[in-house]
């Protein structure tokens, strides 16, 4: 029975060393990459948590998209995509994807959490669509440099859009964040329409600013090789939306004193914490 289960295990691995490998320095499966594009993450406006099944399957039909399967939703995860939040998948099933184990997130496992089934539709999370052709609005980035903008730019952006970029770099490599444009809804709180910046591969800790208004906000560096972006707009006001370059650059060449820091509050306008 020992040697069976040797040699089923070896089977397994086999076959996973036969489709992951190294691309640009980044482990991942390329089978899955196209598979995986069209997989992303939505919350309510209202907040985390607000959403029903049926409410959770209109948003993903209203941006021409469908619930994501389990399938989808692994093989975004196979390619890095992390996030610490649970929501409606296909089939009435409950779950999120996580790539690096993590006390508060997980509960130390890596895979789909799955949460199972749920016989209450009415329960609320958050929801993981699907759609390979939607506009670019958030997503998992792992190129050395990239532009990213918020949806329809240089045209302003529309009403209730959370959009999510979640950015993964060499080992080794820091990232730097260059601001070349930025306008959006101005508030003392930036409460409304903004941008956040976070010094990790989610939205749960790292937090390393929040920025609204038409400043336009200095550089920073990450930490680490991993960053996430997260626009949100709400309900009414719109403005012209910003654009930044995000860049690789080695550990070393990185002054100590132009890192973020995790908790550091920086706003394009001012704003008491």
């Amino acid at each position: 029975m020992l040697i069976f289960s040797l040699i089923w295990t070896l089977s397994v691995l086999l076959t996973e060393i036969h489709s992951w490998g190294f691309k640009n320095g980044i482990f991942h499966n390329s089978i899955w990459l196209e598979q995986a594009a069209g997989v992303y993450h939505r919350e309510s406006r209202k907040g985390r948590y607000q959403l029903t099944y049926k409410e959770a399957k209109a948003v993903c039909k209203y941006e021409g998209g469908t619930l994501a399967t389990y399938d989808q939703l692994e093989a975004a995860r196979q390619i890095g995509f992390h996030v610490c939040a649970a929501g409606w998948f296909d089939k009435g099933r409950v779950g999120y994807p996580i790539v690096k184990a993590g006390a508060n997130c997980g509960f130390g496992k890596v895979g789909i959490i799955n949460y199972g089934y749920r016989l209450n539709k009415s329960e609320r999370w958050d929801v993981y669509c699907y759609n390979p052709n939607s506009k670019e609005c958030g997503g998992v980035l792992t190129e050395q440099q990239k532009i990213i903008q918020s949806p329809g730019f240089p045209e302003e952006y529309q009403d209730d859009q959370i959009c999510y970029w979640h950015i993964r770099v060499r080992l080794g490599q820091r990232i730097r964040i260059k601001f070349l444009e930025f306008d959006v809804e101005d508030d003392m709180a930036c409460l409304a329409d903004y941008l956040e910046v976070y010094d990790s591969y989610d939205d749960v800790s790292g937090f390393a600013g929040r920025f609204c208004g038409d400043y336009l906000p200095e550089d920073m560096i990450s930490t680490g090789n991993v960053m996430t972006l997260k626009f949100l707009s709400d309900a009414s006001v719109t403005a012209g939306g910003f654009q930044l370059q995000y860049s690789a650059v080695n550990a070393s060449l990185v002054p100590q004193n132009l890192q973020t820091s995790p908790d550091l509050t920086t706003t394009s306008k001012p704003v008491l914490t």
